[in-house]
């Protein structure tokens, strides 16, 4: 094989996921329009099989790109992915009194994980044990948080930063006023 072959092989992966957000479809959205199973597709995000010329060919019309330009054209030049405040994900339904939203792309989850997190005061997000060696880090933006990791406890102020392990039961409390952090969730 050719260096260009490889290095189109290489990048193959990559621009398909490119697309497939770009244009904000889902595995099962991608599969269903091009008649490539889900996993297939997923394999060949990842780089873990290659497709044959008929289903790159079905996935390119799925996702509406040109196919020489997939396979041959210049990567794309940078770009910037923004994410508006009202576009984030929430989640509201953990703990006591918390809102919290999903910064990070849908594809750390499990891995880095960020949020930005809000605890009414008095309100707590209690945490069960994440995998073997997660750690997780918080910074106080507004109010004062209490953070417990297994028998550990300490209190922050604005500014301050706690990094803790977060594979044993832990949690963020808001004292007397609305807390506000940002929080980064790492798994090993």
């Amino acid at each position: 094989m050719t260096d260009s072959a490889d290095a189109i092989l290489t990048q193959l992966p990559a621009r398909l996921k490119e697309a497939r957000r770009g244009q904000g479809l889902s595995l099962d959205a991608v599969a269903k329009l091009s008649g490539v199973s889900r996993s297939m597709v997923s394999q060949i995000e990842r780089g873990e099989s290659s497709p044959t010329i008929a289903t790159l060919w079905n996935l390119t019309r799925a996702l509406q790109v040109d196919f020489a330009g997939l396979l041959d054209g210049p990567q794309a030049a940078a770009r910037i992915e923004v994410l508006r405040n009202g576009e984030a994900p929430m989640i509201s339904n953990l703990g006591t009194g918390c809102r919290i939203r999903i910064l990070s792309p849908p594809e750390e989850a499990g891995r880095h994980e960020v949020y930005d997190l809000r605890i009414d005061a008095g309100g707590i997000l209690d945490s069960a044990p994440h995998t073997r060696g997660a750690r997780e880090h918080l910074t106080v933006i507004e109010g004062t948080a209490r953070v417990t990791s297994g028998e550990s406890t300490e209190t922050l102020g604005a500014g301050d930063t706690a990094r803790y392990a977060a594979d044993v039961a832990h949690s963020i409390a808001a004292a007397d006023s609305p807390l506000r952090a940002f929080l980064v969730v790492q798994d090993a």
